[in-house]
């Protein structure tokens, strides 16, 4: 379970959540911190600039110190790693996730507004890592005294979403909690230009049909996990913006990285990137499985 630190507060919202979840598989947390030095403008010599590395390094080994004694604090015997490396934060985000069970970020570090936009450290590696990308923003479910929230995906019957649900029922598995499985429709298709469905149609046929999609896809993954509660849930809405509303009920979102798209499992969404954007609790976006 690897979490990228900043040395923010949101940072350590992320620490406590990959700490939960390292926890929760009996894996160890490994906290990576990366060092971007800054070009100097006006350098004398070679050691203004290595005198600022260190400056850098000094810091970060400070945010990891820092970082180890609050998971430690919320998970007590947890196994725990730091890796410091200096460079660019989406690029040693990424080698770090290299073999990860899930990377960690905050929806946004130092520097940034937090719950406001997405960051863009946390877009880039949600949009290229090779693991599950958890985006942990709003609440972040770890209260031991809140209710208990339960586990939200969405499903639209790509290779995404089927990837999205496989991880959807792990989350609720180890956490023990229900998964609420969305699928949306829409009386407005998008091929080119927005062309509205002829005004006489069974809107009750094509409900029925959408339900049909929804149970085919999760087909055997009740039997795989027989001890999470499942509700199915079909309406006629916006992905993104049904999925965002149920946030607000939901310990965590999982969304597909790529959706409807002749580019599918390159990149983001546009209904992930919505859902990452606006969100009141962790995301999880997952591609799709090679």
């Amino acid at each position: 379970m690897v979490v990228g630190i900043d040395g923010s507060a949101a940072a350590l919202d992320a620490v406590r959540w990959g700490a939960d979840a390292a926890a929760r598989r009996g894996l160890p947390l490994r906290l990576v911190h990366a060092c971007a030095p800054v070009p100097l403008r006006h350098s004398r010599s070679t050691t203004d600039a290595a005198d600022h590395v260190d400056l850098l390094v000094d810091r970060g080994t400070q945010f990891l110190r820092e970082a180890v004694a609050f998971a430690t604090h919320a998970r007590p015997g947890l196994q725990t790693e730091v890796d410091l490396r200096v460079g660019h934060p989406v690029e040693v985000l990424l080698d770090a996730a290299t073999g990860a069970r899930v990377l960690v970020t905050a929806t946004r570090g130092v520097g940034g507004i937090r719950e406001a936009v997405l960051g863009s450290v946390s877009s880039a590696v949600a949009e290229h890592a090779g693991c599950p990308v958890v985006v942990v923003r709003g609440r972040d479910g770890a209260d031991p005294a809140a209710r208990v929230w339960p586990v939200v995906v969405g499903v639209d019957g790509t290779p995404a979403s089927e990837a999205a649900v496989a991880v959807a029922f792990e989350e609720a598995a180890v956490r023990g909690v229900s998964l609420l499985a969305v699928h949306t429709w829409s009386d407005v298709a998008f091929s080119g230009l927005w062309t509205a469905l002829p005004l006489v149609i069974d809107w009750d046929a094509v409900e029925a049909d959408e339900q049909r999609l929804l149970d085919e896809r999760l087909a055997g993954w009740q039997e795989k996990h027989p001890d999470v509660t499942v509700i199915r849930q079909v309406c006629r809405a916006r992905p993104a913006h049904r999925l965002v509303e149920l946030s607000h009920e939901a310990g965590l979102v999982v969304v597909g990285s790529r959706g409807h798209h002749r580019y599918a499992g390159v990149g983001l969404g546009s209904t992930s990137r919505a859902v990452l954007h606006a969100a009141h609790c962790p995301v999880a976006v997952v591609r799709p499985t090679r």
